[in-house]
């Protein structure tokens, strides 16, 4: 089995070198058929794991030891077990639906790229291979079984993250957004390497198993430096990266502005891959975290803010990636609060159902997109229902299960995160179970809200198209006649829709039926809120009928009913409530200041050091001390030794007495 398990990971790797070293060799058909071979194989490779796990059998092992130094050991392993295996699943499925719809979405990619520009050359190509070794980084990463290798894959997705999001890098905007990317998980990554760095000093060891197996002891220990728990330090150092990596409050900033990468890869960050990430590394971390009680409530708190606050910045978004983007950020929240509630299977559990129901919205909207000839506006949309009825149907499904609506895959995963934070008995569950309940109505409203707004109404793409909102080409000026996809785009939506209806009906197997057994720990006895649960769990249907009678439900239904209203029945009605709420709008739209504030903070702090350094240290110091001034000194020594050096002899002459003189004073002196 440890030949299949290589092969997992190291199939995208081959494609994605094949394509990227020899573009040329292969073209354009040649580098996505051998992406796409790459990453079905891996595919199909971990269903087979999948069902050998399932049967019973697990494997944690090292296949190449890296160095040994001081009895520490850094090396490249495996540990399979039921929570990579399902995170397998979820990351090549989807990737494989990506590349294969990429095809489709990057077919006139040249179109994006001047005609001098040397850049454009082999794009397509290059898109291929990006996408192939992000698949490679993700996999190496929830197939580790120690800290080194979790981390080789955790920079190797931000690093390639950064070249996709700016893959477009003829528009200044790409090049900003991948750059604060980049910028915005270095600050998370601190975090995460203060955490393994205090693992290694303390436990010894990077790997896992060994690690988890001195965590009481890890318990028992407090930081030399700080004084503060170690387990707690350890924990929120591990929690920091995933912040930034899960894009959790305040570390949030990048991934919005992430938009500016085409859309197969804002499905692929977003969806399944790279924005995960931190919620399964935390996952992962369950016999740490359950020691500190600390750590758990400052992941329910981060959670509970990201959900509702950025929710309500996706219902005032108008730029359709924009709005699944900040659902995104939402639904991150969801997870991160059910990791605070240790709940950690309901987080995986959502991890995986909103894989595929945020995969349809992504890659709808690039439906869209491509039907509306790059425009992203949805003020400029309207009315493509009849157009698109593929895209349509599908993108119904997804905001369906977006909004927690059943029987979609949604409802299961996001009511038994809610119920965990309701049963949770750390603080800030409080706090946490109010703004889960406000994010279901506000996530009603913009899911309806983009579906009413998109593909009901009045067809205003029928008025002059302008440019798109981001002034980079959306828009040419001229009507054009919506049409539906072709099929290498419309198969993986409805491939992708089908579990963003169903995968929410293993429910009873994967939070209830002991699905992770040791993948994941919860003490139970201070976290007992997943078997009080389970106790009350009896089948997909009973959850079906009693979750029409709960709040949840009813808050979801009155946010699309709203939506509904809004856009449907009162189209009129959102320009006057924007208009008449003043500050509250202008604060939304604005994103709360965080990005102006990072400006002025950050960049301008970073440019006022520079600046400083340049005209204090550069230009003053190292120019007018260093360089001019030793000139200078140089000048004048020499000026003056020109008086003495005239080749005059009465001169030197007069030297000689000067200096006999001298001479004989010290001497005296000394007597």
């Amino acid at each position: 089995m440890k030949l299949l398990y290589l092969i997992v990971p190291l199939a995208p790797l081959i494609g994605a070198i094949i394509a990227g070293l020899f573009s040329k060799t292969v073209g354009r058909s040649g580098a996505h058929w051998v992406t796409i071979l790459g990453v079905t194989v891996s595919f199909i490779a971990s269903l087979l794991i999948f069902r050998d796990v399932m049967a019973g059998h697990t494997f944690n092992g090292d296949v190449y030891t890296w160095l040994e130094s001081g009895g520490l050991k850094l090396s490249i392993g495996f540990l399979i077990d039921p929570l990579t295996a399902v995170m397998m699943i979820v990351v090549s499925f989807v990737s494989l639906m990506v590349h294969i719809y990429t095809i489709g979405y990057m077919a006139h990619d040249e179109e994006n790229w001047p005609a001098d520009s040397r850049a454009g050359t082999n794009s397509y190509q290059r898109f291929f291979a990006y996408i192939s070794l992000f698949t490679f980084s993700m996999l190496m990463l929830v197939m580790s079984n120690n800290f080194v290798q979790l981390f080789f894959g955790w920079e190797a997705v931000g690093l390639v993250s950064y070249l996709l999001i700016g893959f477009w890098s003829v528009r200044p905007s790409a090049v900003y957004a991948n750059l604060k990317a980049f910028l915005v998980n270095r600050v998370g990554d601190f975090g995460f390497l203060l955490g393994i760095g205090l693992v290694a000093a303390y436990a010894g060891s990077l790997d896992y198993a060994t690690v988890f197996g001195k965590a009481k002891d890890l318990a028992a220990m407090t930081e030399a430096v700080t004084g503060w728990p170690l387990i707690t330090a350890i924990c929120i150092g591990l929690f920091i990266g995933a912040m930034g990596k899960s894009a959790q409050f305040p570390l949030h900033v990048w991934l919005p502005d992430s938009m500016e990468g085409p859309t197969p890869i804002s499905a692929l960050i977003h969806a399944a891959t790279m924005v995960t990430a931190g919620i399964f590394m935390v996952s992962r971390m369950s016999p740490l975290f359950e020691l500190s009680n600390t750590a758990l409530s400052m992941v329910i708190v981060v959670g509970a803010i990201t959900t509702l606050f950025m929710a309500l910045i996706a219902i005032v978004q108008t730029d359709i990636k924009r709005v699944v983007a900040y659902s995104t950020l939402s639904q991150l929240g969801y997870m991160t609060m059910a990791l605070g509630a240790s709940a950690y299977s309901a987080a995986i559990f959502h991890l995986m159902t909103h894989a595929f129901f945020k995969a349809v919205l992504f890659l709808g909207a690039g439906s869209v997109i491509i039907a509306m000839h790059h425009e992203q506006d949805m003020r400029k949309m309207g009315g493509l229902r009849k157009y698109m009825p593929i895209t349509y149907a599908t993108v119904l499904i997804g905001a369906l299960a977006n909004a927690g609506l059943p029987p979609f895959a949604g409802f299961f995963s996001k009511d038994s995160i809610i119920e965990a934070v309701h049963l949770a008995n750390v603080p800030g569950a409080g706090f946490a179970y109010f703004c889960a309940l406000a994010a279901v109505f506000v996530g009603g409203l913009y899911s309806f809200r983009l579906v009413f707004f998109a593909f009901h109404g009045k067809e205003r793409f029928r008025e002059a198209h302008g440019h798109g909102e981001h002034g980079h080409g959306h828009g040419h000026g001229a009507v054009h006649e919506p049409h539906e996809s072709p099929k290498v785009v419309t198969v993986p939506l409805i491939l992708l829709a089908i579990p963003a209806i169903a995968s929410g009906w293993v429910i009873g197997t994967m939070l209830y039926g002991g699905w992770f057994g040791n993948a994941i720990f919860i003490d139970s006895a201070a976290h007992p809120g997943m078997a009080t649960m389970a106790e009350e769990f009896h089948g997909v249907m009973a959850m079906i009928a009693h979750g029409v009678t709960t709040l949840p439900f009813w808050l979801a239904i009155a946010g699309a009913g709203l939506a509904g209203y809004l856009y449907l029945v009162r189209p009129e009605l959102p320009a006057v409530i924007k208009r008449k709420s003043g500050i509250l709008a202008t604060i939304l739209e604005k994103k709360y200041g965080f990005d102006e504030f990072n400006e002025w903070f950050f960049a301008g702090g970073a440019r006022a050091i520079g600046r400083l350094l340049w005209k204090g240290g550069d230009q003053t110091l190292i120019d007018g001390v260093a360089v001019n001034g030793s000139a200078r000194l140089v000048g004048w020594f020499a000026s003056a030794v020109r008086l003495i050096q005239s080749g005059y002899i009465y001169q030197y002459a007069f030297s000689m007495i000067i200096g006999v003189f001298v001479l004989l004073t010290l001497w005296m002196n000394r007597a």
